[in-house]
Protein backbone atom coordinates (compact mmCIF):
# COMPACT_ATOMS: atom_id res chain seq x y z
CA UNK A 1 0.00 0.00 0.00
CA UNK A 2 1.31 3.45 -1.41
CA UNK A 3 1.37 6.18 1.87
CA UNK A 4 1.21 8.85 -1.24
CA UNK A 5 -2.30 8.11 -2.64
CA UNK A 6 -4.60 9.55 -0.52
CA UNK A 7 -4.17 13.33 -1.94
CA UNK A 8 -4.79 12.13 -5.40
CA UNK A 9 -7.73 10.34 -4.07
CA UNK A 10 -9.28 12.64 -2.48
CA UNK A 11 -8.54 15.78 -4.65
CA UNK A 12 -10.22 13.24 -7.91
CA UNK A 13 -12.84 12.01 -6.27
CA UNK A 14 -13.86 15.99 -5.35
CA UNK A 15 -13.25 17.07 -8.92
CA UNK A 16 -16.01 14.46 -9.81
CA UNK A 17 -18.04 15.83 -7.04
CA UNK A 18 -17.80 19.46 -8.13
CA UNK A 19 -18.78 18.36 -12.00
CA UNK A 20 -22.13 16.41 -10.63
CA UNK A 21 -23.19 19.53 -8.13
CA UNK A 22 -22.61 21.68 -11.11
CA UNK A 23 -24.99 19.85 -13.77
CA UNK A 24 -27.57 19.60 -10.69
CA UNK A 25 -27.41 23.39 -10.16
CA UNK A 26 -27.79 24.16 -13.56
CA UNK A 27 -30.76 21.16 -14.53
CA UNK A 28 -32.21 22.51 -11.30
CA UNK A 29 -31.77 25.84 -12.83
CA UNK A 30 -30.57 27.56 -9.21
CA UNK A 31 -29.56 31.24 -9.72
CA UNK A 32 -25.96 31.62 -11.20
CA UNK A 33 -25.34 34.02 -8.05
CA UNK A 34 -26.33 31.13 -5.51
CA UNK A 35 -24.40 28.40 -7.67
CA UNK A 36 -21.73 30.29 -7.64
CA UNK A 37 -21.80 30.51 -4.13
CA UNK A 38 -21.90 27.17 -3.70
CA UNK A 39 -19.18 26.45 -6.02
CA UNK A 40 -16.85 28.68 -4.76
CA UNK A 41 -17.72 27.64 -0.91
CA UNK A 42 -17.05 24.25 -1.84
CA UNK A 43 -13.41 24.92 -3.41
CA UNK A 44 -12.01 27.35 -0.71
CA UNK A 45 -12.89 24.37 1.77
CA UNK A 46 -11.51 21.56 -0.42
CA UNK A 47 -8.09 23.52 -0.84
CA UNK A 48 -8.00 25.11 2.43
CA UNK A 49 -4.03 25.43 3.13
CA UNK A 50 -4.21 23.68 6.41
CA UNK A 51 -6.39 20.93 5.51
CA UNK A 52 -4.23 20.80 2.24
CA UNK A 53 -1.23 20.63 4.74
CA UNK A 54 -3.06 17.58 6.78
CA UNK A 55 -3.49 15.72 3.25
CA UNK A 56 -0.04 15.47 1.28
CA UNK A 57 1.07 13.87 4.76
CA UNK A 58 2.13 10.38 4.21
CA UNK A 59 -0.23 7.99 5.30
CA UNK A 60 -2.36 5.13 4.42
CA UNK A 61 -5.76 5.02 2.70
CA UNK A 62 -8.44 4.92 5.54
CA UNK A 63 -12.37 3.20 5.43
CA UNK A 64 -14.56 4.05 2.79
CA UNK A 65 -17.00 5.75 5.69
CA UNK A 66 -14.10 7.53 7.29
CA UNK A 67 -13.60 9.19 3.45
CA UNK A 68 -17.69 9.44 3.02
CA UNK A 69 -17.30 11.68 6.27
CA UNK A 70 -15.47 14.07 4.71
CA UNK A 71 -16.65 14.62 1.39
CA UNK A 72 -20.35 14.75 3.54
CA UNK A 73 -19.13 17.51 5.42
CA UNK A 74 -17.74 18.82 2.34
CA UNK A 75 -20.78 19.02 0.23
CA UNK A 76 -22.42 21.15 2.83
CA UNK A 77 -19.61 24.00 3.27
CA UNK A 78 -21.91 26.42 1.63
CA UNK A 79 -25.62 26.99 1.50
CA UNK A 80 -26.76 24.26 -0.29
CA UNK A 81 -28.03 21.23 1.60
CA UNK A 82 -28.18 17.43 -0.22
CA UNK A 83 -30.71 14.68 1.61
CA UNK A 84 -29.24 10.79 2.60
CA UNK A 85 -30.57 9.36 -0.94
CA UNK A 86 -28.84 12.25 -2.96
CA UNK A 87 -25.69 12.08 -1.00
CA UNK A 88 -25.62 8.23 -1.33
CA UNK A 89 -25.75 9.25 -5.48
CA UNK A 90 -23.26 11.76 -5.48
CA UNK A 91 -20.73 9.48 -3.91
CA UNK A 92 -21.66 6.48 -5.63
CA UNK A 93 -21.24 8.76 -9.39
CA UNK A 94 -17.95 10.12 -8.10
CA UNK A 95 -16.31 6.77 -6.86
CA UNK A 96 -17.48 5.06 -9.94
CA UNK A 97 -16.28 7.82 -12.54
CA UNK A 98 -12.57 7.91 -10.66
CA UNK A 99 -12.87 4.15 -10.29
CA UNK A 100 -13.17 3.80 -14.55
CA UNK A 101 -10.15 6.84 -15.32
CA UNK A 102 -7.61 4.92 -12.86
CA UNK A 103 -8.48 1.42 -14.87
CA UNK A 104 -8.25 2.93 -18.05
CA UNK A 105 -5.06 5.15 -17.50
CA UNK A 106 -2.57 3.96 -20.17
CA UNK A 107 0.79 4.55 -17.22
CA UNK A 108 0.55 4.65 -13.49
CA UNK A 109 2.69 7.70 -13.83
CA UNK A 110 -0.51 9.80 -16.11
CA UNK A 111 -2.98 8.54 -12.40
CA UNK A 112 -1.26 12.78 -12.11
CA UNK A 113 -2.32 13.97 -15.81
CA UNK A 114 -6.06 13.13 -14.85
CA UNK A 115 -5.62 15.08 -11.12
CA UNK A 116 -4.57 17.86 -13.52
CA UNK A 117 -7.52 17.30 -15.43
CA UNK A 118 -9.69 17.50 -12.25
CA UNK A 119 -7.94 20.62 -11.31
CA UNK A 120 -7.84 22.40 -14.75
CA UNK A 121 -11.27 22.69 -14.72
CA UNK A 122 -12.07 23.14 -11.06
CA UNK A 123 -10.06 26.57 -12.01
CA UNK A 124 -12.75 27.06 -14.86
CA UNK A 125 -14.88 27.01 -12.38
CA UNK A 126 -13.39 30.06 -9.80
CA UNK A 127 -12.08 32.08 -12.97
CA UNK A 128 -13.09 35.26 -11.95
CA UNK A 129 -12.39 34.37 -8.11
CA UNK A 130 -8.22 35.26 -7.89
CA UNK A 131 -8.11 34.28 -4.43
CA UNK A 132 -9.19 30.84 -4.48
CA UNK A 133 -7.84 30.40 -7.80
CA UNK A 134 -4.20 30.91 -5.50
CA UNK A 135 -5.53 28.38 -3.62
CA UNK A 136 -5.95 25.91 -6.28
CA UNK A 137 -2.30 27.08 -7.75
CA UNK A 138 -0.86 26.40 -4.69
CA UNK A 139 -1.98 22.64 -4.11
CA UNK A 140 -0.62 22.16 -8.13
CA UNK A 141 2.59 23.15 -7.16
CA UNK A 142 2.36 20.79 -4.23
CA UNK A 143 1.06 18.03 -6.51
CA UNK A 144 3.94 18.59 -8.82
CA UNK A 145 6.83 18.80 -5.80
CA UNK A 146 5.27 15.43 -4.23
CA UNK A 147 4.95 13.61 -7.44
CA UNK A 148 7.19 14.36 -10.11
CA UNK A 149 10.23 13.01 -8.28
CA UNK A 150 8.54 9.36 -8.07
CA UNK A 151 9.53 6.30 -10.14
CA UNK A 152 7.01 4.49 -12.48
CA UNK A 153 7.05 1.93 -9.69
CA UNK A 154 5.97 4.21 -7.23
CA UNK A 155 3.42 5.12 -9.29
CA UNK A 156 2.73 1.38 -9.52
CA UNK A 157 1.72 0.68 -6.17
CA UNK A 158 -0.30 4.13 -6.19
CA UNK A 159 -2.39 2.62 -9.09
CA UNK A 160 -2.71 -0.71 -7.35
CA UNK A 161 -3.62 0.81 -3.75
CA UNK A 162 -6.30 2.62 -5.56
CA UNK A 163 -7.85 -0.01 -7.10
CA UNK A 164 -7.72 -2.16 -4.16
CA UNK A 165 -9.48 0.49 -2.71
CA UNK A 166 -12.07 0.36 -5.46
CA UNK A 167 -12.51 -3.20 -6.01
CA UNK A 168 -15.74 -3.94 -4.19
CA UNK A 169 -17.62 -1.18 -6.01
CA UNK A 170 -19.37 -2.35 -8.98
CA UNK A 171 -22.43 0.20 -9.06
CA UNK A 172 -24.08 0.72 -12.43
CA UNK A 173 -23.88 4.42 -14.17
CA UNK A 174 -26.31 5.07 -17.05
CA UNK A 175 -23.72 6.90 -18.54
CA UNK A 176 -21.22 4.31 -18.60
CA UNK A 177 -23.89 1.60 -19.51
CA UNK A 178 -25.29 4.06 -22.83
CA UNK A 179 -21.77 4.90 -24.11
CA UNK A 180 -21.33 0.93 -23.42
CA UNK A 181 -18.19 0.87 -21.20
CA UNK A 182 -20.22 -0.80 -18.39
CA UNK A 183 -21.55 -4.36 -18.19
CA UNK A 184 -24.99 -4.93 -16.43
CA UNK A 185 -23.05 -6.27 -13.28
CA UNK A 186 -21.46 -2.86 -13.02
CA UNK A 187 -17.79 -3.85 -14.50
CA UNK A 188 -15.74 -1.95 -16.85
CA UNK A 189 -15.17 -2.47 -20.10
CA UNK A 190 -11.54 -2.48 -21.10
CA UNK A 191 -10.69 -0.82 -24.82
CA UNK A 192 -8.54 -3.03 -26.70
CA UNK A 193 -7.73 -0.22 -29.63
CA UNK A 194 -6.31 3.51 -28.83
CA UNK A 195 -3.24 4.70 -27.99
CA UNK A 196 -0.71 2.95 -26.28
CA UNK A 197 1.37 4.38 -23.28
CA UNK A 198 3.63 7.01 -24.01
CA UNK A 199 6.99 5.31 -24.36
CA UNK A 200 5.62 2.42 -25.57
CA UNK A 201 5.61 0.52 -28.87
CA UNK A 202 2.60 -0.53 -30.94
CA UNK A 203 2.19 -4.12 -30.82
CA UNK A 204 3.29 -6.79 -33.55
CA UNK A 205 6.68 -6.91 -33.44
CA UNK A 206 8.57 -9.66 -31.93
CA UNK A 207 12.54 -8.94 -31.43
CA UNK A 208 14.91 -11.65 -30.82
CA UNK A 209 18.51 -11.49 -29.77
CA UNK A 210 21.34 -13.29 -29.45
CA UNK A 211 23.65 -13.46 -26.46
CA UNK A 212 25.73 -10.63 -26.89
CA UNK A 213 22.45 -8.35 -27.28
CA UNK A 214 22.64 -8.63 -30.98
CA UNK A 215 19.08 -8.61 -32.85
CA UNK A 216 19.03 -11.58 -35.24
CA UNK A 217 15.63 -12.43 -36.10
CA UNK A 218 12.03 -10.18 -36.32
CA UNK A 219 8.50 -11.31 -36.29
CA UNK A 220 5.68 -9.71 -36.90
CA UNK A 221 1.92 -10.66 -35.47
CA UNK A 222 -1.26 -9.69 -35.89
CA UNK A 223 -3.18 -8.01 -33.08
CA UNK A 224 -7.00 -7.51 -32.74
CA UNK A 225 -6.96 -4.10 -31.76
CA UNK A 226 -6.37 -1.34 -33.42
CA UNK A 227 -3.44 0.59 -31.54
CA UNK A 228 -2.19 4.12 -32.80
CA UNK A 229 1.27 6.29 -31.18
CA UNK A 230 0.35 8.86 -29.65
CA UNK A 231 1.44 12.26 -30.81
CA UNK A 232 3.21 13.79 -27.75
CA UNK A 233 3.17 13.43 -23.59
CA UNK A 234 0.87 15.46 -21.74
CA UNK A 235 2.27 18.21 -19.81
CA UNK A 236 2.95 17.66 -16.31
CA UNK A 237 3.70 21.30 -15.57
CA UNK A 238 1.07 23.73 -13.77
CA UNK A 239 -0.51 24.57 -17.44
CA UNK A 240 -0.43 22.94 -20.68
CA UNK A 241 -2.17 20.13 -23.12
CA UNK A 242 -2.94 17.17 -20.60
CA UNK A 243 -3.60 15.25 -23.77
CA UNK A 244 -4.93 12.61 -21.76
CA UNK A 245 -8.75 13.26 -21.76
CA UNK A 246 -9.60 11.03 -18.33
CA UNK A 247 -10.83 13.33 -15.74
CA UNK A 248 -12.04 16.13 -17.64
CA UNK A 249 -15.96 16.58 -17.36
CA UNK A 250 -18.37 14.21 -18.71
CA UNK A 251 -21.41 16.10 -17.43
CA UNK A 252 -20.44 19.26 -19.65
CA UNK A 253 -23.27 18.20 -21.77
CA UNK A 254 -26.01 17.90 -20.02
CA UNK A 255 -27.09 14.08 -19.56
CA UNK A 256 -29.41 12.42 -16.70
CA UNK A 257 -27.11 10.20 -14.90
CA UNK A 258 -28.67 7.27 -12.78
CA UNK A 259 -27.58 4.83 -10.67
CA UNK A 260 -28.26 1.30 -10.10
CA UNK A 261 -27.13 -1.34 -7.31
CA UNK A 262 -25.90 -4.04 -9.75
CA UNK A 263 -26.22 -8.02 -7.97
CA UNK A 264 -22.50 -8.18 -6.79
CA UNK A 265 -22.75 -5.27 -5.30
CA UNK A 266 -25.88 -6.16 -3.20
CA UNK A 267 -23.90 -9.95 -2.60
CA UNK A 268 -21.32 -7.44 -1.27
CA UNK A 269 -23.33 -6.67 1.78
CA UNK A 270 -22.29 -9.03 3.72
CA UNK A 271 -18.87 -7.06 3.15
CA UNK A 272 -19.77 -3.95 3.84
CA UNK A 273 -20.75 -5.13 7.59
CA UNK A 274 -17.72 -4.96 8.46
CA UNK A 275 -17.90 -1.30 9.50
CA UNK A 276 -20.30 -1.97 12.20
CA UNK A 277 -17.79 -4.17 13.67
CA UNK A 278 -15.31 -2.21 16.11
CA UNK A 279 -12.53 -1.62 14.09
CA UNK A 280 -8.95 -1.89 15.08
CA UNK A 281 -8.24 1.34 12.83
CA UNK A 282 -10.94 3.17 14.29
CA UNK A 283 -8.67 5.30 16.49
CA UNK A 284 -5.86 5.97 13.55
CA UNK A 285 -9.10 6.84 11.54
CA UNK A 286 -10.61 9.02 13.88
CA UNK A 287 -7.38 10.55 14.46
CA UNK A 288 -7.16 11.66 10.28
CA UNK A 289 -10.36 12.34 10.48
CA UNK A 290 -10.12 15.00 13.45
CA UNK A 291 -7.08 16.65 11.46
CA UNK A 292 -8.78 17.15 8.23
CA UNK A 293 -12.16 17.81 9.69
CA UNK A 294 -10.51 20.47 11.66
CA UNK A 295 -9.54 22.36 8.45
CA UNK A 296 -12.95 22.20 6.74
CA UNK A 297 -15.60 25.05 8.13
CA UNK A 298 -19.13 24.37 7.35
CA UNK A 299 -21.45 27.65 6.50
CA UNK A 300 -24.73 27.75 8.02
CA UNK A 301 -27.04 30.39 5.84
CA UNK A 302 -27.55 33.38 7.43
CA UNK A 303 -28.75 36.98 6.69
CA UNK A 304 -29.50 37.07 3.14
CA UNK A 305 -28.05 33.85 2.31
CA UNK A 306 -31.30 31.16 1.70
CA UNK A 307 -30.30 27.64 2.21
CA UNK A 308 -31.73 25.40 -0.87
CA UNK A 309 -32.08 21.84 -1.22
CA UNK A 310 -30.44 20.02 -4.16
CA UNK A 311 -32.35 17.08 -5.75
CA UNK A 312 -29.59 14.56 -7.71
CA UNK A 313 -32.69 12.66 -8.86
CA UNK A 314 -35.28 13.86 -11.51
CA UNK A 315 -37.80 14.15 -8.93
CA UNK A 316 -38.63 13.54 -5.49
CA UNK A 317 -40.42 10.57 -5.72
CA UNK A 318 -37.45 9.25 -7.42
CA UNK A 319 -35.03 10.07 -4.09
CA UNK A 320 -37.81 8.66 -1.56
CA UNK A 321 -37.73 5.19 -3.64
CA UNK A 322 -33.74 5.07 -3.56
CA UNK A 323 -33.45 5.86 -0.31
CA UNK A 324 -35.71 3.42 0.60
CA UNK A 325 -34.51 0.50 -1.41
CA UNK A 326 -30.83 1.27 -1.27
CA UNK A 327 -29.27 -2.04 1.39
CA UNK A 328 -28.62 -0.25 4.98
CA UNK A 329 -25.00 -2.04 4.50
CA UNK A 330 -24.28 0.27 1.40
CA UNK A 331 -25.88 3.02 2.98
CA UNK A 332 -22.91 5.13 4.97
CA UNK A 333 -24.30 6.81 7.41
CA UNK A 334 -22.74 10.66 9.08
CA UNK A 335 -20.31 10.29 11.88
CA UNK A 336 -21.14 12.63 14.05
CA UNK A 337 -17.54 13.31 16.22
CA UNK A 338 -16.53 15.81 18.72
CA UNK A 339 -13.31 17.05 19.96
CA UNK A 340 -12.49 14.85 23.39
CA UNK A 341 -11.45 16.30 26.56
CA UNK A 342 -7.58 15.78 27.07
CA UNK A 343 -6.06 19.50 27.07
CA UNK A 344 -3.09 18.50 24.93
CA UNK A 345 -5.64 17.75 21.92
CA UNK A 346 -7.97 20.24 23.22
CA UNK A 347 -4.98 22.81 22.50
CA UNK A 348 -4.14 20.86 19.09
CA UNK A 349 -7.55 20.25 17.45
CA UNK A 350 -8.27 24.07 18.51
CA UNK A 351 -5.08 25.15 16.41
CA UNK A 352 -6.35 23.36 13.58
CA UNK A 353 -9.78 24.86 13.94
CA UNK A 354 -8.08 28.01 14.18
CA UNK A 355 -10.33 28.91 16.66
CA UNK A 356 -10.13 30.05 20.54
CA UNK A 357 -12.50 28.14 21.90
CA UNK A 358 -13.39 24.45 22.29
CA UNK A 359 -16.58 22.84 24.04
CA UNK A 360 -16.13 22.06 27.47
CA UNK A 361 -15.19 18.40 28.29
CA UNK A 362 -18.77 16.58 29.68
CA UNK A 363 -18.17 14.99 32.81
CA UNK A 364 -18.07 11.16 33.30
CA UNK A 365 -16.24 10.83 30.35
CA UNK A 366 -12.22 8.64 30.69
CA UNK A 367 -9.90 11.05 28.61
CA UNK A 368 -6.54 8.51 28.59
CA UNK A 369 -8.00 6.25 25.77
CA UNK A 370 -9.52 8.71 23.74
CA UNK A 371 -7.83 10.19 20.70
CA UNK A 372 -8.98 13.67 19.90
CA UNK A 373 -12.31 12.36 18.85
CA UNK A 374 -15.33 10.49 20.50
CA UNK A 375 -16.98 7.59 18.43
CA UNK A 376 -21.03 8.84 18.87
CA UNK A 377 -22.37 6.46 16.07
CA UNK A 378 -21.34 3.10 14.83
CA UNK A 379 -18.85 3.24 12.55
Amino acid sequence: MSVRTLPLLFLNLGGEMLYILDQRLRAQSIPGEKARKVMNDIITTMFNKKFMEELFKPQELYSKKALRTVYDRLAHASIMRLNQASMDKLYDLMTMAFKYQVLLCPRPRDILLVTFNHLDAIKDFIYDSPGIMNQVDETFRRLIDTYSCLSDGEFQLIRQTLLIFFQDMHIRVSIFLKDKVQNSNGRFVLPISGPVPWGTEVPGLIRMFNHDGDEVKRTEFTTPGNYVTPQREGSFGLYGDRVLKLGTNMYSVSRPVETHMSGSSKNLASHAKENIVPNPLAKEELNFLARLLGGLEIKNPSGSDTGFRLNLFTTDEEEEHAALTRPEELSYKVINIEATQEPGRREELSCILGEPEVEEPRPGSSGKGEDLLALMDAL
